[in-house]
């Protein structure tokens, strides 16, 4: 896959690619995105320069893809091409933002019992995301929360860490940043089992589309590129997050504690169902108006980048 865009960063030399290399095997990244650097990342990179260059203030990039997707990592690498280049960047997972444990069992006992499920619009903390992108944007450094999945609650804050600021590039990813709301006609009819058996009279789900309509659009709203990593159909989805989950696990079980929510097999299949509305109308909305789409293989190996408007090419896959 060549560049479809401007040129702003140079291609990849040895020097560069020896100091890529460093860096994804200190960050513990999958090896192949060494080779994917100059068909993928880099073209990313040097449209979010181009974009750059026309915002007057910070400029905010949403990351959006399914879960296992690769947009965690991608936010990653995309960070360090560009602080490479010399623009200071910052990240921000929408996973920093889930609300506490006890904030979810709380919202669960008021709205519905399965807003005690992380992930679905509700269940994070938009004026801290909101609160978080000013401070990037603005503050010589901003104490960055995070969340401990293996024990399905935010991690102390002692555990935090520092982003350094201002940033010039935020790099914002998350399963569903940027989504829009359903109308209440797409709302009636449950789509999984899920969705049922707990929540037949749709009162889980109409609260969670009105969460992303109001207080996730005001978050969203931030946004001034937005990138899709698009999988090629919902159902290669279950395999990623069971990759995740069993990673997950293996790490949580060298601790010499235990986990408080390490999920089975069985487990991962109804949870990415609290998912599979919001991704669903992901795929069918967002192409026609992101920045940017990247098409995935079922083993996540980019295969197309098209930009808004139609240009596109083809990816070899790597």
């Amino acid at each position: 896959m060549t560049s479809l865009l401007t040129q702003g960063l140079p291609q990849t030399s040895n020097a560069n690619a020896a100091s890529l290399a460093r860096f994804v095997a200190r960050e513990g990244l999958p090896t192949e995105i060494v080779q994917q650097v100059d068909g993928l990342y880099r073209p990313l990179a040097d449209a979010i320069l181009a974009r750059r260059g026309q915002s007057a203030g910070a400029l905010v990039v949403g990351l959006c893809g399914p879960q296992g997707s690769g947009k965690t990592t991608g936010a990653r690498v995309l960070a360090h091409l560009l602080n490479a280049a010399g623009v200071r960047s910052a990240l921000l997972s929408l996973d920093n933002l889930y609300l506490t444990r006890a904030e979810r069992a709380a919202l669960a006992r008021s709205a519905h019992p399965l807003l005690m499920t992380r992930g679905p619009p509700g269940t994070h903390d938009t004026a801290m995301g909101q609160r978080l992108l000013r401070d990037l944007a603005h503050g010589t450094a901003t104490l960055m929360p995070s969340f401990d999945k293996a024990r399905d609650d935010r991690a102390p804050p002692s555990r935090w860490q520092a982003a350094a600021g201002p940033a010039e590039v935020i790099v914002f990813e998350g399963w569903c940043v940027g989504a829009r709301p359903q109308s209440a006609d797409h709302l009636k009819t449950p789509i999984n089992t899920l969705e049922e058996t707990r929540d037949a009279d749709g009162v889980w789900r109409r609260f969670v589309n009105e969460q992303l309509a109001g207080p996730y659009q005001k978050l969203f709203g931030r946004i001034g590129m937005q990138i899709m990593f698009r999988p090629p159909d919902f159902s290669v989805v279950l395999g990623w997050r069971l990759e995740q989950e069993h990673k997950l696990r293996a790490r949580a079980l060298a601790r010499d504690d235990p986990p408080a929510s390490i999920l089975s097999d069985e487990q991962v299949a109804e949870f990415i169902q609290y998912y599979e509305r919001i991704s669903r109308h992901i795929d069918a909305e967002m192409p026609n108006r992101a920045d940017i789409v990247v098409s995935l293989d079922k083993e996540r190996r980019p295969i197309n980048l098209t930009k808004l408007g139609g240009l596109s090419t083809a990816a070899r896959a790597n």
